[in-house]
């Protein structure tokens, strides 16, 4: 097989198409582990990406760039995640409820400045190719795995995140903030759920649609529970899911026996995935001792 054949293989495309889908959730799920390593349960991944799926599109659309989309996703992202930072930090509110509330919002918002800035709810203009991400947000997922891994084991960064949400009471005898450092944990969450936001609208698809992010960012947590809150393994994790995702769009159409599969049924696999992801392995994982807890200095 010659090397152009090779490239339109049916294996090789699927591969390709595995790590693009599972660029998106590769982002979040990096957020996601910063903050609940942190010890912030951050279910409000899906509202920080929808926000910065919207961002980025509008951002891209007005300056005919795509990386200037991608930075104001990733400062959108970054404002919502504060918004919820002070509830929960802060006001130590319930954070799955908090967290709820902002997918809630997310949803809501994203509609309604669509009407306004475009004056349609449910999508912004088409961006032409040379406003859109080519492989760059692919290739940034895994650098950003690869910095992550190294901060988690060299630094001592890495080392207060880790007892941010293992042993806080430790780490502020040791003389260091902890709500300092759960704050910029959520903050950078938020920065890398909009990137990962931006992903889909700028990259993998052309324009932002509503409600777009389809449940990635409750994938992206089940990838960092599946990862036993571990970057590679949650990265790995994230890939099966890309996966799944693109073995379910090349299926659409197929025919059992001279009868048509429903679509619907196709659709449904990378989520029924996550739900036996979750019940099989939650309860093997073991989480940080202090997530969701609210830190209170003796």
């Amino acid at each position: 097989m010659d090397e152009q054949n090779w490239y339109q293989s049916a294996p090789f495309q699927l591969a390709a198409s595995t790590f693009r889908l599972a660029a998106p959730l590769v982002f979040a799920a990096m957020g996601g582990l910063l903050s609940e390593r942190a010890g912030v349960i951050n279910i409000a991944l899906e509202g920080f990406m929808l926000m910065g799926a919207f961002a980025a599109a509008v951002g891209a659309n007005h300056f005919a760039d795509p990386w200037m989309g991608a930075l104001i996703a990733g400062g959108v992202g970054a404002a919502f995640a504060s918004i919820y930072a002070v509830f929960v930090i802060q006001y130590r509110a319930n954070q799955i409820v908090a967290g709820t509330a902002m997918n809630f919002l997310a949803a809501g918002l994203t509609p309604f400045f669509c009407k306004i800035l475009f004056d349609v709810s449910g999508s912004t203009p088409t961006l032409p190719i040379a406003v859109r991400f080519g492989s760059e947000p692919i290739w940034g997922a895994w650098i950003l795995l690869a910095l992550l891994a190294w901060l988690w084991r060299s630094t001592s960064v890495g080392l207060w995140i880790r007892f941010a949400g293992e042993h806080p009471q430790a780490l502020d005898a040791a003389g260091i903030q902890v709500n300092r450092i759960r704050w910029a944990s959520v903050a950078a969450s938020g920065v890398l759920a909009g990137l990962a936001g931006a992903t889909l609208s700028v990259c993998l698809s052309s324009s932002f649609s509503r409600s777009m992010t389809a449940g990635r960012g409750f994938m992206a947590l089940a990838a960092v529970i599946f990862g036993k809150w571990r970057p590679v393994p949650t990265a790995l994790a994230c890939l099966l899911f890309g996966f799944l995702d693109a073995v379910q769009m090349r299926l659409q159409g197929v025919q059992i026996g001279g009868v048509g599969v429903p679509v619907q049924f196709i659709q449904i696999l990378p989520y029924i995935a996550t739900v036996i992801v979750l019940a099989g392995f939650i309860g093997k994982s073991r989480a940080p001792r202090s997530l969701g807890l609210p830190f209170e200095k003796v």
